[in-house]
């Protein structure tokens, strides 16, 4: 792989990194769909699983699309923060995607809680930092088959 071919994926990556901040915003802060209307009071959860058992405990009553959303949801939404921040950033180390995920997951918590448009639940940012490293997982994956691949290649081709 050469110079320019690197060049032309991290630009797509930071494009993609881009639009993708742009959707969570919307989506988390926003979004009707999501229940983003402005609540007259602040709303908050400070206990550690207390919003995962009850979204679990309730499942059959809550219905499984509420409880996939907020269970599963949450990591879902942040798996291509944590995919596309080590292509569009000098930032590749496992506790970059860590500290990031979570700082972004605070700033969303803490501006639904500001803005009442939602509530600050530390359950969210518990998922929301998983869903991070579960997509810089995948990033690690991704990039270590691309890296065999361009190996292979230039190996076939004579240059390694």
């Amino acid at each position: 792989m050469n110079i320019s071919d690197k060049k032309r994926i991290r630009f797509v990556g930071k494009i993609l990194f881009v639009l993708y901040i742009v959707f969570i915003v919307y989506f988390l802060l926003f979004s009707d769909w999501y229940g983003r209307t402005g609540e007259t009071e602040y709303r908050y959860n400070l206990i550690l699983f207390k919003e995962i058992k009850r979204f679990w405990k309730y499942r059959e009553q809550l219905g499984m699309f509420a409880t996939f959303t907020n269970l599963f949801g949450n990591v879902l939404i942040f798996m291509p923060f944590g995919f596309f921040m080590p292509v569009a950033s000098g930032h590749r180390k496992f506790f970059s995607a860590l500290f990031y995920s979570f700082g972004l997951s605070l700033c969303v918590e803490t501006f639904q809680l500001l803005a009442k448009v939602g509530s600050f639940d530390v359950d969210d940012l518990l998922l929301n930092t998983i869903g991070g490293i579960a997509g810089y997982i995948m990033y690690v994956i991704c990039n270590a088959i691309r890296r065999k691949y361009v190996y292979k290649q230039e190996k076939k081709d004579g240059r390694g």
